[in-house]
């Protein structure tokens, strides 16, 4: 005659399933860190070899084209697909696909300029107190000695497909099971991180939340595409054009307020007018965003589902973030950030 269970062993016994569950997911977003590590460790290695054989090539004078090519190929062509090798033991979970309205898809793309300059604020404020304002954005820099085709094409169109592809849907579709919210947060998160750049940390963590939202609601990748695309042409090409056809001391940063106000002087005034519609524009869309973002939340129109394994609130960041995959993909990336930061 079989013994009855005693209640410390049922309550052992129903601890087990819940247990385990808690192990899985553990491991699964670790493994979405070891992931992100592997990416940018290969990223990393191949572009030091490929930028040292560019300087035996062509010496101190290694054309932007080259450096980009060098930094983009490597990790588009072998660190993110490598990448998939570890992504893919993770499961991800299927969703239907919903269309975006027009008015909806524009006020979240207004949203994002506040959120971004913002962030751009903190990050050269950042960036200069812990230099004592010698530190320079090298993202700047490129654009400013790069052509505009260059801009276009890495800048404006491959980096917007391949960021979102990893950083959106390998991410969010692998990790949104445990907490939309949770998802949403750790691929914003990654996506800054990846940058390796304080000037630009805030600016893509914000921009992250925002295109993690939308991708959530949508299951479709062609509207963070989209957004980070019109994002990207706007910084890298349409705001460098503008300024270089005011000055180029204007867009490299060397050109002081009484400068400008000779140059105007001088009959440089239309291309002056020019960029000072374009300035009044964005602080126009600035105020716009700010307007949308407090109007969605006050009427609560951000929404937000319960996922199938929602993680418990105690659990979320013990999770998703103490685990040696993320861990490790952390401490990577800032210790990178801080070293480019000094350099």
């Amino acid at each position: 005659m079989p013994q009855p269970i005693e209640p410390q062993q049922q309550s052992q016994q129903s601890q087990q399933p819940q247990r385990n569950w808690w192990f899985v997911a553990h491991r699964r977003f670790a493994l979405i860190g070891a992931a992100l590590t592997v990416m940018m460790v290969a990223w990393l290695g191949l572009n030091f070899l490929a930028t040292d054989a560019l300087h035996q090539l062509f010496g101190s004078n290694v054309p932007t084209w080259a450096i980009l090519l060098a930094s983009s190929g490597p990790l588009y062509v072998v660190a993110m697909p490598l990448s998939m090798l570890i992504f893919r033991l993770v499961p991800a979970i299927r969703t239907r696909q919903y269309s975006m309205k027009p008015g909806e898809f524009i006020q979240l793309f207004i949203m994002c300029f506040p959120v971004m300059y913002a962030g751009s604020i903190i990050g050269n404020i950042l960036s200069a107190a812990m230099t004592d304002g010698q530190a320079s954005n090298r993202l700047n820099e490129l654009m400013v000695d790069g052509d505009w085709w260059m801009n276009v094409l890495f800048i404006g169109v491959l980096a917007p497909i391949f960021e979102e592809w990893i950083c959106r849907k390998e991410i969010i579709s692998r990790t949104r099971r445990y907490g939309e919210k949770t998802a949403i947060v750790l691929s914003a998160l990654a996506f800054a991180l990846f940058h390796l750049n304080l000037f630009q940390f805030f600016y893509a963590f914000g921009l992250g939340l925002i295109l993690g939202y939308v991708y959530t609601r949508t299951s479709k990748l062609l509207y963070t595409i989209a957004m980070h695309m019109l994002i990207n042409l706007n910084g890298s090409v349409l705001a460098p054009a503008l300024m270089r056809l005011v000055d180029p001391k204007l867009l490299s940063g060397q050109m002081n307020q009484s400068e400008i106000m000779r140059m105007a002087e001088s009959g440089n005034s239309v291309c002056l007018e020019i960029f000072g519609f374009y300035s009044m524009a964005i602080f126009a869309l600035i105020i716009a965003g700010i307007v949308l973002l407090v109007r969605w939340t006050r009427q609560r129109r951000w929404e937000f589902y319960t996922a199938p394994e929602e993680l418990p609130a105690g659990l979320k960041v013990r999770t998703a973030y103490a685990n040696p995959g993320v861990v490790i993909y952390i401490l990577l990336t800032v210790g990178l950030t801080i070293w480019t930061l000094f350099m």
